[in-house]
């Protein structure tokens, strides 16, 4: 019987490059899974805040992180004249705006953007849909969100007029010169004003984490794998056995 003999005779570059290599794996990998930890403790939040009554924006300046994804309600009156399309936005398959307008809230100087809902966008994108005006106090119920929403950008040009493709809160208070609240509401109450508020309640986005977790992981056995395969060589010499 012949007893084929291997020898282990890594370089040390090697041993230092593949040790640098799985580190830098492992430690991504561990990033992924705290990205999924943060993303199902927001999701876990969100679902306890749904299942709460809604609570009154107050009349001065707050913390989006103290409000975020909570159902509120607001007062006050729509600003209609500073409304914008947000572009590239789409409802059961079909192309469409959805309407942005400020409200100046009641007893107070401050606005607040809420976005009121969808809105398709005809045969001809140079003529925008008709949405019906809101006149005097209103009341808004809504889910609370971060102001920023990008979304397809085709060029690098800045949107001019009253079609943006991306909402920029900063933007938003330089266009209008009105100080706002640092958050947005989705609307969830109906109005006569012919737009559609079917907000669909995203999942926590955690499983792609872990599934970018798994593939950093299964990059540094690879990294491993690797390394054997090649440092690991065949002697020479026989041995025989009898």
């Amino acid at each position: 019987m012949i007893v084929l003999g291997y020898r282990f005779e890594p370089k040390l570059w090697a041993v230092l490059v593949t040790v640098v290599f799985v580190i830098i794996f492992i430690e991504l990998g561990k990033w992924q899974l705290s990205r999924a930890d943060e993303k199902n403790a927001r999701h876990a939040l969100l679902e306890q805040y749904a299942k709460q009554p809604a609570v009154t924006l107050p009349v001065t300046l707050v913390k989006l992180e103290d409000f975020q994804y909570r159902e509120v309600e607001v007062q006050g009156e729509y600003l209609t004249e500073y409304t914008i399309f947000l572009d590239n936005k789409t409802h059961q398959g079909l192309a469409g705006y959805h309407v942005i307008t400020p409200l100046r809230v009641l007893n107070s100087a401050l606005l607040v953007v809420i976005n009121r809902g969808w809105i398709a966008t005809g045969n001809d994108r140079s003529v925008l849909p008709y949405v019906n005006d809101i006149n005097g106090f209103v009341k808004v119920n809504g889910l609370v969100v971060a102001p920023e929403l990008r979304t397809l950008k085709l060029s690098e040009m800045v949107t001019k007029g009253r079609v943006w493709d991306n909402f920029n809160l900063q933007r938003y208070q330089e266009e209008t010169g009105q100080e706002m609240q640092p958050l947005m509401i989705l609307q969830k109450n109906q109005a006569e004003d012919g737009l559609i508020r079917d907000w669909t309640r995203p999942d926590s986005g955690a499983d792609k984490n872990l599934g970018y977790a798994v593939q950093w992981f299964l990059l540094a056995a690879t990294a491993v794998i690797i390394f054997l395969v090649l440092n690991v060589k065949r002697k020479n010499s026989k041995i025989e056995q009898t």
